[in-house]
């Protein structure tokens, strides 16, 4: 049986080839997905076969790529690949794509996951000519039942100049009900305060509504999101995961976190998933989660009765638990919520729940500062995301990272980050897996004595204490003492030898 039950869209039904014939070159997409999830499956690949096509015969084709956040090999990795991408935004996570970002044949726009919807309305990034969204169904009164992602959905299909719909009978029916599809955001000055006080509020509508009128085509898929196994817990998340786990329970022995904590964040990742294994037998009971991803650990915490509500905008899950979350749909209903993610990374949201985030980086340096999106200063790894939405706004904001990379030929605590994404000021918790450093409250100078001496690997503890005290014997200052003709020496070195180690 058909899911587009409307008769209107029904008599739209059309193949992904002919669909992607009304994209045209030079034009803006808006398309859902959101870390693997909810992504349309078809017309990607029909529309990367065009543009190949248009390539051959000698014809510019590419097109501005707007999404939630990072997609799949069917969305980023079959358009990047035919260089069809002239400009993406606001996340990707894709081998292909990030290639052609740092060959720089796509520019990317690495932008706050909570700020894409709102410049959109603004008209800031320009016109938005065509929503490509996935959702599970298409009701009889023309309502669109979302499927595994939310993300930005919402924006383009309502400022889209046209719509093309993906109706995936993969996705359960039972999804429906577990949406809160908010609609009452405003540009300034019109903007309200948004109503949610408490991770399971719901405060929109359970679908999607739209002007039909605007939808041009509908495909019709079975298609299953992909979604990428993640691997077993190694000794250094685990360490991580108990030094944060201790240190919740220090903050609740102190009076300073309830005993049920606050709702919780979690970057995606192994050892945000082994912090989540650690929460599922540890004391605290009665957890809450405010967050962008469902990840296989909180499907766990929800089913040992250990968190009672999940809020995010996306699933984020193993292929075994995408099964078990499409089997069991109707269970989860209740206990999780997916909003739009100008919602669920919303900086009100975060500071009135007092979130708890817990995010993985690609260094640290001695002060606090973290980044965590380019290697070596200037090549693109992924992007910021949602890190910084919580980061900036949450009650406690934590890092974590292993010590060193590359067999250790990279420390990742140095002197000073090539690229900054968040400031001292805003972290508060650095994790490696040789400690905690609890950043609060402290100077400069005593946050990097408490780095070097807590978070950075033994074979560079002697380098970071050494340039450390080197840079406040020759700084113009003594507030954030720096040489800085050594202070990217390391990453220097590392171009040059491979090694961060000296010869």
């Amino acid at each position: 049986m058909s899911r587009v039950q409307n008769e209107q869209l029904r008599k739209k039904i059309t193949t992904a080839e002919e669909a992607a014939k009304l994209i045209k070159p030079g034009t803006n997409v808006g398309m859902s997905g959101f870390t693997g999830a909810g992504y349309p499956k078809e017309v990607p690949t029909a529309l990367a076969a065009q543009i190949k096509a248009a390539h051959e015969r000698g014809e510019e084709f590419q097109i501005g790529l707007f999404t939630g956040a990072s997609t799949a090999p069917e969305l980023d990795g079959v358009l990047a690949e035919v260089d069809g991408i002239s400009f993406r935004t606001p996340y990707q996570s894709d081998p292909m794509m990030r290639r052609k970002i740092n060959e720089g044949i796509s520019e990317y726009a690495d932008i706050h996951l909570s700020h894409l919807a709102p410049m959109i309305w603004a008209g800031s990034m320009g016109a938005l000519d065509t929503a490509v969204v996935e959702v599970t169904a298409v009701k009889q009164d023309g309502s669109l039942v979302p499927s595994s992602s939310v993300g930005n959905n919402k924006t383009f299909l309502d400022r889209a100049q046209q719509i093309i719909l993906e109706v995936n009978s993969w996705q359960s029916a039972d999804l429906e009900g577990m949406h809160d599809i908010y609609y009452g955001t405003r540009l300034p000055p019109e903007r309200q305060p948004v109503m949610l006080t408490h991770t399971g509020d719901r405060i929109g509508q359970r679908n999607y509504s739209i002007d039909l009128d605007k939808v041009v085509a509908v495909i019709e898929t079975d298609d299953p999101d992909r979604n990428t196994p993640f691997k077993p817990a190694d000794a250094d998340s685990e360490m991580m995961a108990g030094y944060f786990l201790e240190f919740l329970t220090h903050e609740v022995k102190h009076g300073r976190l309830p005993k049920d904590l606050l709702p919780l964040q979690s970057g995606v990742g192994n050892v945000a998933n082994a912090v989540l294994s650690g929460l599922a037998s540890g004391p605290f009971e009665y957890l809450t989660s405010y967050t962008e991803v469902i990840q296989d650990g909180m499907v766990d915490l929800i089913d040992s009765g250990k968190m009672t509500v999940a809020s995010a905008t996306a699933f984020s899950l193993s292929p075994e638990y995408a099964q078990r979350m499409n089997d069991e749909a109707k269970h989860y209903r209740d206990k999780i919520v997916l909003r739009p993610q100008e919602i669920s990374n919303h900086p009100e949201m975060i500071r009135r729940l007092g979130v708890i985030a817990c995010n993985g980086m690609i260094e640290a340096d001695i002060y606090g500062n973290v980044n965590s999106t380019h290697i070596m200063g200037s090549r693109m790894q992924n992007g910021i995301g949602g890190s910084a939405d919580f980061t900036r706004n949450s009650f406690i904001a934590a890092f974590v990272t292993p010590s060193v990379a590359k067999g250790g030929a990279i420390s990742c605590i140095v002197p000073m980050v090539s690229h900054h994404d968040h400031t001292e000021h805003d972290v508060q918790v650095l994790i490696t897996e040789q400690g905690l450093a609890d950043l609060r409250g402290l100077s400069p100078k005593q946050r990097a004595r408490k780095i070097i001496s807590t978070c950075a690997h033994p074979a560079y503890r002697p380098m970071l204490q050494e340039y450390f005290d080197h840079a406040q014997q020759v700084a113009n200052g003594q507030q954030t003492p720096h040489d800085l003709r050594l202070a990217l020496s390391w990453h220097q070195r590392f171009l040059e030898t491979g090694t961060m180690q000296p010869a």
